[in-house]
């Protein structure tokens, strides 16, 4: 939306040092994973490795263990929450978050109504409830159990319903760097012994994610969420929020004393993950994603892992044992290089196969799919 009053402008390297220091990515933060996890509201991940990787781009000193123990312990937990994803969350945030989120997940079952003809949903919720609270089930499994009750129903909108209907986690070893194992879920009252608390308010949500991602426009806000109408939420907020505007006119909300460092100060090579959040919680990305650079990250279905250069998206790297590949968009300083050289060596110390042979090795030139 348009702002109709003048507000400080902020222009995209601006937008781009304050999203990134909210981020952890200007400087590698001295803190706990849990603290950061709660800081960044969770951690995509559609795939075991993803928050690893975020973790070691942000932390000081990660390894793969600080993030394992927690996971083994039920400090953080693995569970569908924002935009229908599976989101790395403290146990706090996996009690009140998915509450915040569920009129999302209540709309995702609307669109499988088709398949759920005479399926009473309040008795599907309580049966499934029963089955996965008695031991952590598969999803296959529980498939199979709801169709002893409605055998004429579609399989996979049963499963469905029961995936949006239920706050289900993951249960370890899945998610746990080193481990394997089937996707084997159970409810989050059953796994961490507390019983759910109320739904984090949406003015605490919104703080939060300003926090974390900030400065950011109400659309911003939705896309990160998978809800809507938040507007009202931040107007209830605005007497006491810093207001911006982008380039485009576009209103931007913040948390007052939030960082908003200079446009030219210096950000440093990163290598995310694919599914990294920053490049997943703006509805306007370009702030991270220069527009012709759009859909780069993606081939076919396959998501790639991306690498930032001065704080945007500049290419595309696969780490594979001890070695390295990185794929830059374009040309870049011969410094630049050097740093990317440099983070990389970096990350491969501490997060590629400590069984491989030889040092590791960091070289340019195509990502192949």
């Amino acid at each position: 939306m348009a702002s109709r009053t003048t507000h400080p402008v902020l222009g995209t390297r601006a937008l781009n040092r304050a999203t990134l220091s909210r981020q952890l990515l200007l400087s590698r933060a001295e803190t706990t994973v849990g603290d950061a996890v709660g800081h960044l509201l969770g951690l995509q991940a559609q795939n075991v490795k993803p928050p690893y990787f975020q973790l070691h781009a942000r932390l000081a000193g990660f390894r793969p263990a600080d993030l394992a123990g927690p996971m083994e312990s039920r400090e953080v937990v693995r569970m569908v929450t924002m935009r229908s994803t599976i989101h790395t969350h403290t146990a706090q945030d996996a009690l009140t978050l998915r509450p915040l989120v569920q009129p999302a997940r209540d709309r995702e079952v609307n669109y499988f109504r088709k398949g759920l003809a005479g399926v009473d949903l309040d008795r599907l919720a309580r049966r499934a409830r029963a089955f996965v609270e008695s031991e952590p089930r598969t999803m296959g499994e529980i498939r199979e159990e709801l169709l002893r009750d409605w055998p004429d129903a579609d399989p996979q909108s049963l499963s469905v319903a029961a995936r949006c209907l239920l706050p289900l986690v993951q249960v370890t070893p899945r998610g746990v760097w080193g481990r394997s194992g089937q996707v084997r879920l159970t409810t989050v009252e059953s796994w961490l012994g507390k019983p759910a608390g109320a739904a984090q308010s949406v003015d605490e949500a919104v703080l939060r994610y300003l926090a974390a991602f900030g400065p950011a426009s109400v659309k911003d806000m939705q896309t990160w969420a998978g809800l809507t109408r938040l507007r009202e939420a931040f107007e209830r907020l605005r007497p006491d929020l810093p207001v911006f505007q982008d380039e485009n006119g576009v209103e931007l909300f913040d948390v007052p004393d939030a960082p908003r460092p200079d446009a030219d100060t210096p950000a440093p090579p990163r290598f995310l993950p694919e599914f990294d959040n920053l490049l997943l919680s703006h509805a306007d990305r370009t702030r991270v994603v220069a527009p012709e650079i759009k859909g780069r990250t993606w081939t076919g279905n396959q998501a790639h892992c991306t690498l930032l250069v001065d704080g945007f998206l500049a290419g595309l790297w696969k780490l594979e044992g001890r070695v390295l590949t990185v794929e830059l968009f374009g040309p870049v300083p011969k410094a630049a290089r050097e740093e990317i050289v440099a983070e990389g060596e970096l990350m491969v110390a501490g997060m590629g196969e400590s069984g491989g042979s030889g040092a590791a090795s960091v070289r340019f030139g195509p990502i192949k799919p």
